[in-house]
């Protein structure tokens, strides 16, 4: 016995059918007889058992999506302070593109300009003699 691999698809069985299995043909004519587009028809009150299925498989499908607005944020890319570390840097070094992150494994003094850094940077640096400057925002 052979295994079907795909479906046939149900407008195949209709060709010359007339109506192509919707019944009167001029009720059909428009996209209000298609019912809905998606998964319509699983709200309130179509088919309760379907929306609690929906509700526990996929949390995010029920309510309102709100878009976060990233317009007014700076991007800013990482250095990790390992990598200062190793590479011979010269003193009050620039770095106002990047945000330091990380801490030293070396004993190096760092003086450093940086756009942002994180908490852990900062007291790593200032640990072994060092200091990180932020750059002031520009607005």
């Amino acid at each position: 016995m052979a295994l079907r691999i795909k479906r046939r698809r149900k407008s195949r069985r209709f060709r010359g059918s007339h109506t192509h299995g919707r019944g009167f043909k001029k009720k059909a004519r428009g996209s209000g007889h298609r019912g809905g587009v998606g998964m319509a028809g699983t709200g309130k009150r179509g088919d309760q058992r379907k929306s609690m299925i929906l509700k526990n498989t996929l949390p995010e499908y029920f309510g309102k999506r709100q878009t976060r607005m990233t317009y007014g944020k700076i991007k800013l890319k990482t250095l990790n302070l390992d990598r200062l570390s190793f590479n011979k840097i010269k003193d009050d070094a620039d770095y106002s593109e990047y945000k330091v992150v990380g801490t030293l494994t070396q004993p190096v003094k760092l003086h450093i300009t940086a756009g942002r850094a994180s908490e852990t940077a900062i007291k790593s640096v200032e640990k072994h003699g060092g200091k990180i400057a932020l750059k002031k925002k520009d607005n």
